[in-house]
């Protein structure tokens, strides 16, 4: 294993010692101090007069046929979990189709049931299938979300549909969904003229949770019905929290009665085998039809039962789908989001002052999307990628878990030196704590270390501290202070920022003051820009409105303010906008911006097209209409026009999908931009299309196509995935880039199949 650094190595011992302290105290699950007195059996629910509700597991005591059929006889026997409770649209209402939730568990197995009835099973919005696919929300849906610690703050979430898609996720502080952790689970669905249902299994080995014996968990379901758009849950939840209703733990129900068997601690072994034939053309060294094979894998071991260690040796990501594309005519970097497995695991405990890694599903255009100014003090992406090239990960560990009130996150990596020499072998180090505090707050350290700086020579370190507070279910406060620091005496600077945000469902309110000083350079991190203060305020207003076709319009208007470190103005964009929610689920937005832009230097916007320094002010429409998911052919077709520095631009965009039949689609998206100048006129255009062949909840085979007219290329990406038992994979991948610019010779870049094999034993 790679030896860290020795800031890291002082900072494991307090890491250790936080562990051995929490220990005891992690042993004693929280007692249920709140909510009704639990049911007695045959009833699983009570409810009292403030809201609070109990709910009891039931332990099996015959097997369950796994079949999603409900026909046994515990099903006539145990009374449901149900009298579900609106969301959206009225929130507190009763909601008006009826959901039936049975828990029940084994010494091995969590075992979650319902039975989702709907007096109109023929509208039922049912078309995909895709493991761990973000439009399994768009369907009707059912998701548990077990917050495991009974802390009121985090979550493991399931969420499956009438076709037994699965999607997992884990939450953090009711506020950070990590939709890309997975875990292994299984669904059997089924549909019928009442609706539809269906039986879950979750190991207790796919859980985190406190000490052994009798647990007592926090959970609830939300069921959304797709086709009236109804959002309803087994208790009460602000209907402001809009779809992160799951996410609010402080709102769940108490879960009594759950007792897994004395199983050992986690242990699993995932080896991989891979064979491949590549062709490189513009790398160094050049390869042609070049064979290769690889083997690896990973080891996870339960510290404890909440504290889980994860060691990778010979890391490989060959079946990781290619970026996508996005169009960029900002003077600053586009921020792309991880998609490795193995830095995904935990990611929300390492998230820092608040700042999500997100990019909206489907975003063609960059510049907003992801952090946008904050820093991001922790960004994985930067080990094991320089650019887009892979740089090879010959070992690392990681661990990641609570110790009583703490949340813990260690990674030490050593990658090697790249192909062509320019990146040196380097050891990268991350340190996360944080501790809960009060009822919704939180207050932590992130130190970051690489050998190697990112420039070449001496080493580089960031530490920070950041805090968060909740307040009455309205308002969240964050703030963060950093320093970078440089054994070559360059690279230093300190970064901090404050956050202060009041949404309820007709109101709301958000200011930040952010300040990245001159030298800042978070070498483990992603930084959009350099050397600024920022200032940012935001007010809206979304009243509901009765007997019309729309739902809610919500307006808002917005300032962002940023000046360099001496104060002077570079950037100011005014936002005003306005967002209608039509009950179908469709919905339109129209915004106006006026920006003004100070360029000190000149930006070079497309190929032989440099705009010079001096200050612009500009302004711009942008105008869209969503499609809801009911629709055979959804999306977001956009329109923008206006001018763009002393020039104009107009852009048409569209992003969606369309639905051939039960198992193929197609997801197309285009975005082309006509920008016209003083000096020169261009067009930008990307477009991607993605199709998928749905074989069943665990297999597909998906192909991604991309054009880029800036960067001249075209390039495809074809993923056939077989989950052959859960957890268990077996991988073949096609990849192809090429060159089309019209003034060169047009050509093959790379090209390369990789079939990967993994295999999963649980100990």
């Amino acid at each position: 294993m790679p030896r860290p650094s020795s800031a890291v190595r002082a900072a494991l011992v307090v890491l250790v010692t936080l562990v051995w302290v929490s220990g005891a105290r992690a042993q004693t699950p929280v007692a249920a101090a709140d909510g009704p007195p639990a049911p007695e059996l045959p009833v699983t629910v009570a409810r009292d007069d403030a809201g609070r509700v109990t709910v009891r597991a039931v332990r099996l005591d015959a097997p369950l046929t796994f079949d999603g059929r409900l026909d046994e006889a515990v099903y006539q026997r145990i009374h449901p979990m149900s009298e579900f409770i609106q969301q959206e649209p009225r929130e507190g209402a009763p909601a008006t189709e009826k959901t039936d939730v049975w828990v029940f568990f084994d010494d091995s197995t969590l075992y979650i049931s319902a039975h989702c009835w709907d007096t109109h099973p023929e509208l039922e919005v049912v078309n995909e299938r895709r493991r761990d696919h973000l439009n399994i929300y768009q369907n009707e849906n059912f998701i548990a979300v077990i917050d495991t610690y009974h802390d009121k703050r985090n979550s493991f979430l399931f969420e499956t549909n009438p076709l037994g898609a699965l999607r997992d996720g884990y939450i953090t502080d009711e506020r950070v969904h990590n939709v890309d952790w997975s875990t292994v689970w299984d669904v059997r669905a089924r549909r019928d003229d009442t609706g539809w249902m269906f039986e879950t299994a979750i190991p207790f080995k796919s859980l985190r949770y406190q000490g052994s014996g009798e647990q007592i968990w926090g959970i609830n379901f939300l069921r959304v019905v797709r086709w009236k758009n109804e959002l309803s849950h087994l208790t009460r939840v602000p209907a402001a929290w809009a779809q992160r209703g799951v996410y609010k733990a402080s709102s769940f129900a108490t879960m009594v009665g759950v007792n897994p068997g004395a199983a050992s601690r986690t242990l699993e072994l995932k080896p991989y085998v891979t064979g491949a034939v590549r062709t490189d053309n513009v790398g160094t060294p050049r390869r042609s039809n070049e064979p290769g094979g690889d083997v690896g894998g990973d080891l996870k071991v339960g510290v404890t039962k909440s504290l889980t260690a994860d060691f990778s040796f010979n890391t490989d990501f060959a079946q990781v789908e290619d970026d996508e594309q996005q169009v960029n005519l900002t003077r600053f970097s586009v921020f792309f989001p991880e998609k490795r497995e193995f830095f995904l695991e935990g990611q929300g405990i390492f998230q820092f002052g608040g700042v999500s890694t997100r990019v909206s599903p489907g975003a063609l255009t960059g510049g907003n999307q992801g952090p946008g100014d904050t820093p991001v003090v922790f960004f994985s992406r930067r080990i094991g990628l320089n650019g887009n090239r892979p740089v090879p990960i010959l070992a690392g560990g990681r661990m990641t878990g609570r110790a009583g009130a703490y949340s813990i996150g260690a990674i030490n990596i050593q990658t090697g030196e790249s192909e062509d020499g320019v990146t040196r072998s380097t050891n990268f180090s991350v340190l996360r704590v944080r501790r809960d505090l009060l009822k919704r707050g939180s207050i932590g350290v992130l130190a970051t270390s690489r050998d190697v700086a990112a420039a070449g020579g001496g080493s580089s370190q960031v530490v920070g501290v950041d805090a968060g507070m909740a307040f009455r279910n309205s308002w969240t406060m964050d703030g963060a202070y950093v320093r970078s620091l440089s054994s070559r005496g360059q690279g230093e600077g300190t970064s901090y920022w404050s956050r202060v945000d009041f949404a309820v469902d007709r109101y709301g309110m958000q200011y930040e003051h952010l300040f990245v000083g001159p030298g800042f350079t978070p070498e483990v991190g992603f930084l959009r820009r350099l050397d600024f203060r920022r200032n940012f305020g935001q007010v809206r207003f979304s009243p509901r409105l009765r007997r019309t076709r729309l739902r809610q319009v919500h307006n808002e208007v917005s300032l962002d303010y940023v000046t360099n470190p001496a104060g002077d103005l570079e950037t100011r964009v005014l936002e005003v906008s306005t967002r209608g929610d039509f009950r179908g689920g469709d919905n339109f937005e129209v915004k106006y911006l006026r920006d003004f832009e100070r360029l000190v230097r000149p930006f070079q916007v497309a190929t032989g097209v440099t705009i010079p320094v001096g200050g612009y002010t500009f302004q711009e429409v942008q105008s869209s209409f969503n499609f809801g998911p009911q629709r055979k052919i959804a999306g977001r077709v956009g329109l923008t026009r206006g001018q763009f520095f002393d020039g104009d631009r107009t852009e048409v965009s569209y992003s969606g999908r369309v639905e051939a039949n039960g198992s193929l689609m197609f997801e197309p998206a285009v975005s082309v931009n006509w920008v016209d100048l003083p000096y020169g006129t261009f067009r930008n255009t990307v477009a991607r299309t993605r199709a998928t062949h749905t074989l069943s909840p665990r297999s597909f085979v998906g192909a991604l196509v991309q054009y880029a007219s800036a960067t001249h290329t075209v390039s495809a990406n074809v993923r056939f995935r077989w989950e052959y038992q859960p957890g268990s994979d077996l991988f073949v991948v096609y990849s192809e880039g090429r060159d089309t610019d019209p003034r060169g010779l047009p050509g093959l870049q790379n090209r390369g199949i990789v079939v990967k094999f993994t295999r999963l034993f649980r100990f």
